[in-house]
């Protein structure tokens, strides 16, 4: 018997207790892959996700004054860890729940002051009609698993396709999240899949 890729990941994740919109995915029917979308950069210019299709990118909504702001540090020693390897983290500071105030300078401090080297976007929407792209594309492939809080977690695959959906209080280094992104470190890059 032969299982694709997404169909095992979703069943692996549904044994250690991800997001319960994981083993849904391989059954959504989406026109376009991670790779199509982009941020704008916090100190300008874009972050483009389809420059890293065939390496996983984790996408974090942030937000600078929220009790959870020392998962930016846990973001860190991700990137330390993996970068090397392909791992592209992207930090997306939202205000959706009054937290995040806006402030360029004030987000690069927080950012700092938790040893984040990674990117960061500009101030974006994560929820409702107005949300980023991104975001909303994420939520017809995981309708269960959207952002209610600060810090939730999105992996896009290799493929570009959405990999897993992490709740605000899983810890970036979770045993779940890096077991994740290990599997997509070690998945061939292929082309965006067409769902």
């Amino acid at each position: 018997m032969t299982v694709d890729r997404r169909t095992f990941l979703g069943f692996a994740c549904g044994l250690l207790g991800c997001a319960p919109a994981i083993p849904a995915l391989a059954q959504v029917s989406s026109r376009s892959s991670a790779a199509s979308f982009s941020f704008e950069a916090l100190d300008g210019g874009r972050i483009n996700l389809g420059a890293y299709l065939g390496k996983p990118v984790l996408v974090v909504n942030t937000a600078s004054r929220c009790g959870l702001a020392g998962q930016l540090g846990d973001m860190a020693e991700l990137w330390t860890r993996y970068h090397d390897r392909g791992l592209m983290i992207v930090a997306v500071p939202s205000n959706d729940f009054r937290q995040e105030p806006g402030d360029p300078a004030a987000i690069r401090q927080s950012g700092a002051a938790h040893g984040a080297n990674y990117p960061f976007a500009a101030v974006q929407k994560v929820t409702g009609a107005d949300a980023h792209p991104f975001y909303r594309w994420a939520a017809r492939l995981a309708p269960e698993s959207t952002p209610s809080w600060n810090f939730h977690k999105y992996l896009v695959g290799a493929d570009g396709g959405l990999a897993g959906s992490f709740s605000s209080r899983t810890s970036p280094t979770d045993p779940k999240i890096v077991a994740a992104i290990e599997h997509e470190l070690a998945s061939p890059a292929q082309a965006p899949a067409v769902r």
